[in-house]
């Protein structure tokens, strides 16, 4: 049986790449022949988008079958489970639902633990090497949620001026969930959307080597106009082109989690 590790990607500040970093590295462990089920946690459903096509994510999200009912219901995620076309990943879909998900689990018991309880049956069943959680950008009691259901979390930022802005943010509001969800661990920092045209990735570094005890990722991610390709087709970069820069990325970056996993 696989030990199934739970693994989110999360940043409060949006267009850091959380999505795009998840579906590549769910790609690329799956190429890898591991088996993996991406959770779509976010309402603007580009998780979802990335491994199905555009209609039938349109027609999860208005449907019984995605993560917002599940969680409403407080029910088995087994049932929400829908196939890809890629080999070795399956998905929870996500819907625009999710854009009230705060105020629904405000008034419910143990509101903080809801996915965790939802995911027990998938996780202890070992189908699945690793579960990838997509968390939308913000910073409260879904992701709270998200992060208490997770053993590592990965927070991907942008190399430009605005990237790091809101980080110290990110820190203390993990630093406070740890109360509650001791065994998370954070695995570390991803540098994303990287132009070599400029400086700043440079500038990102230099102010994370100032971090103690954050560990950033030795792979990067570069800017490459590929990934818009394979998100106009609904697909990831990685099973896309992956002759790309940005795939050998992904499948270099997926080797590293999964080495620190172990």
């Amino acid at each position: 049986m696989r030990k199934t590790k739970v693994i989110c990607f999360a940043n409060n500040k949006g267009g850091s790449g959380k999505s795009t970093t998840c579906s590549n590295v769910g790609a690329a462990l799956a190429e890898a022949g591991k088996h993996v089920l991406l959770i779509d946690g976010d309402m603007q459903l580009n998780l979802s988008l990335s491994v199905l096509e555009e209609d039938d994510v349109l027609r999860y999200a208005q449907s019984e079958q995605n993560l917002y009912r599940a969680i409403n219901k407080q029910d088995d995620l087994t049932g929400y489970i829908v196939k890809t076309n890629t080999e070795n990943i399956n998905i929870i879909p996500s819907s625009t639902l999710m854009s009230s998900i705060e105020c629904d689990l405000f008034t419910k018991m143990q509101r903080e633990l809801i996915l965790r309880k939802c995911l027990k049956k998938v996780r202890e069943s070992g189908v699945y090497d690793y579960i990838l959680i997509d968390a939308p950008p913000t910073l409260g009691g879904w992701v709270i949620n998200i992060l208490c259901a997770s053993d590592h979390l990965v927070i991907p930022v942008e190399s430009s001026p605005w990237g790091l802005f809101g980080l110290a943010n990110m820190f203390d509001f993990v630093d406070t969930t740890k109360d509650i969800a001791p065994q998370l661990t954070m695995l570390g920092v991803l540098i994303t959307k990287i132009d070599e045209r400029k400086n700043y990735y440079k500038q990102t570094m230099e102010s994370l080597a100032e971090l103690p005890d954050i560990h950033v990722f030795k792979n990067c991610i570069h800017v490459d106009s590929n990934v818009e390709w394979a998100q106009d087709n609904c697909r990831t970069v990685v099973s896309y082109k992956k002759s790309s820069r940005s795939a050998r990325e992904y499948v270099a970056l997926a080797k590293e989690i999964d080495r620190l996993c172990q």
